[in-house]
């Protein structure tokens, strides 16, 4: 390893979030319009040679010991095993996948195969209903099925990241950490953040981690978990005395910035300093035009000195990116 990917607040980023793709075989009211968006056409995205590539120089140049493949819907990538394979294949890295789950029942068990530690899936509400009012799609079986075969496939701990929106499911935590807890998942409510392509977020709409906590914590017992938080973003809790847990990821609320170790790598070859940043650094066509990995990690090592304190969404004067989180990558 030679250099770190560390700002000018000492902070070192060594959690790779790498985007395969800016499309999504859902429509998510809070992500995308009914109709999708312009998807990036095939010769901006970076091929999986040029993936690999960047990724080996994060792991061997930059100190980077987590992978986590992205989305769009990363399921939907075709090289995707071959892509974790490679990645695996490097050591010392563990790599993970954030997923909607559609089609996970047929690949989770040629991913565990070649290397994937766990996933995390999307899931809002086991409601059908609401599952369509959300997604715009009536595949709630498929996600449930393919939440089952990742938790055959030993992708565990497998974890359900859920959103809840106001007038929709915000009555249905309890719910759904109920569900979760019988099946053996663990929950993880995120905040709704302003990363809509329709730009329709609206501080005063969203459903904050205290109101999460309230509801939680009139049906059960929520402790604080005794293991330190670390650079996690979730703050975790025991349920009804364990050995369950919960977690609240409030991005808003009560942001984690201080402590943030990600750096974030989008489908067509752009470094992402901050998941709100309104400014890329662009490796692909240094990569595209002979750069060798050492310049490639000298851009990189440069993009991440320009990250800010903080993602600012309580400035008064905060923007949101103008890409929407399907094209960003969680």
């Amino acid at each position: 390893m030679g250099q770190l990917l560390e700002d000018r607040f000492g902070r070192v980023a060594t959690d790779l979030r790498v985007s395969l793709t800016d499309r999504c075989n859902l429509r998510c009211t809070y992500c995308m319009p009914a109709e999708g968006l312009d998807w990036l056409p095939t010769d901006q995205t970076l091929d999986d040679d040029e993936v690999v590539r960047l990724i080996t120089i994060g792991v061997r140049l930059l100190g980077i010991d987590e992978v986590r493949f992205t989305g769009g819907e990363p399921l939907i990538r075709r090289g995707l095993v071959d892509i974790v394979r490679r990645t695996h294949d490097l050591g010392g890295v563990e790599t993970s996948l954030t997923t909607n789950g559609l089609g996970l029942h047929r690949t989770a068990k040629a991913l565990a195969a070649v290397g994937l530690d766990r996933v995390n899936v999307s899931l809002d509400t086991v409601r059908p209903d609401s599952f369509a009012q959300i997604t715009r799609r009536d595949r709630l079986d498929d996600v449930v099925a393919g939440l089952a075969a990742a938790k055959d496939a030993g992708l565990g701990p497998v974890k359900v990241n859920a959103v809840l929106l106001r007038g929709i499911n915000d009555d249905q935590a309890p719910e759904l950490l109920r569900w979760c807890l019988e099946h053996g998942y663990e929950l993880r409510f995120i905040e709704q953040m302003p990363l809509d392509a329709q730009h329709g977020w609206h501080r005063d709409a969203m459903v904050t981690a205290k109101e999460i906590l309230a509801a939680l914590e009139a049906e059960f017992v929520l402790t604080p978990a005794a293991e330190p938080r670390g650079s996690a973003p979730a703050e975790l809790f025991t349920v009804d005395g364990g050995p369950g847990t919960v977690g609240v990821i409030a991005s808003v609320t009560r942001p984690f910035c201080g402590d943030c170790d990600r750096v974030r790598l989008t489908a067509d070859g752009q470094v992402r300093n901050c998941l709100f940043a309104r400014e890329e650094s662009d490796l692909r066509a240094a990569l595209r035009g002979g750069a060798s990995d050492e310049e490639l990690a000298d851009r990189w090592v440069t993009a991440m000195r320009g990250k800010r304190a903080g993602h600012g969404i309580d400035d008064p004067t905060f923007l949101q990116p103008d890409r929407p989180m399907s094209a960003i990558g969680g």
